[in-house]
């Protein structure tokens, strides 16, 4: 592999992200494209490593990992979020990054927590840091959020490229909140969708459509045999909000029951 690279496009993914979004984008885009390992950060001062946590039964240390697919000129940066020191955590992926070349893009990908139901379309909402580039997507099928945007980490990284002049653009799927804990599967198929039509991809995402179908039909059986959740899930359909109560209520009954 060659050692520096030209106009890097680089897509940042954070690790236990809502719906699991980010990951998984990341993982589909590695395996599809051919991506290579390129190189770690070292976790040492931004981590807290007197603890690890426990994901799908696995135990999961902090990782901070890139990857890049030669083909499009692509960089992929998955990482858990830093317990300490966001700043120099952030300034030092970029630093990192530019060793290698100039970036010319900078995504990341964040899920976020909504009333709705699974069976109502997925948006994309998006902040970005540059008028310019928000008019160059202006033909994406994208909601636009307020330069703050949830607040997050994904826009304080988004605040640094502005500084030193990188296109970046930050989205943010709507989840539904009974999904957080779990895969959302049309709303990571939607962010997929949005770097296939801008990177001109061709990516096959057919078996997207094969897990879509399956949590759907599990959660249809679910609904069959609870019609509490029938309730529930037929009043966010029609655009009623739930009480807090009955939103953990519905959340616990559906990740558990996915997790058959």
């Amino acid at each position: 592999m060659k050692e520096t690279f030209e106009n890097i496009s680089l897509i940042v993914g954070w690790n236990r992200d809502i719906g699991r979004i980010s990951p998984k984008v990341i993982d589909f885009l590695n395996e599809k494209l051919g991506g290579q390992s390129f190189f770690d950060m070292e976790p040492n001062g931004f981590f807290s490593l007197g603890g690890v946590t426990v994901e799908d039964d696995c135990i999961q240390f902090p990782e901070s990992s890139f990857f890049y697919c030669q083909r499009i000129n692509l960089m992929l940066f998955k990482s858990n979020q830093p317990n300490y020191d966001h700043y120099k955590f952030l300034n030092s992926l970029l630093d990192l990054t530019e060793r290698y070349g100039q970036i010319k893009e900078l995504y990341t990908i964040n899920g976020m927590v909504s009333p709705i139901a699974h069976t109502l379309p997925r948006k994309i909402f998006a902040v970005s840091n540059l008028p310019k580039f928000q008019e160059i997507l202006q033909n994406y099928n994208i909601e636009w959020l307020t330069w703050e945007g949830p607040p997050a980490i994904s826009s304080f990284l988004l605040w640094i490229a502005q500084r030193r002049k990188i296109s970046g653009l930050s989205l943010w799927l709507g989840v539904p909140f009974y999904l957080a804990d779990t895969e959302d599967f049309q709303s990571i198929k939607l962010a997929l969708s949005f770097f296939d039509q801008r990177f001109d991809l061709n990516l096959d995402l057919k078996e997207l459509d094969v897990r879509i179908r399956e949590q759907n039909e599990k959660i249809e059986q679910l609904m069959i045999e609870d019609k509490d959740i029938n309730k529930y899930i037929g009043l966010l359909e029609s655009g009623i909000d739930l009480k807090e109560e009955i939103q953990i209520n519905l959340a616990r009954k559906v990740y558990e029951y996915l997790r058959r």
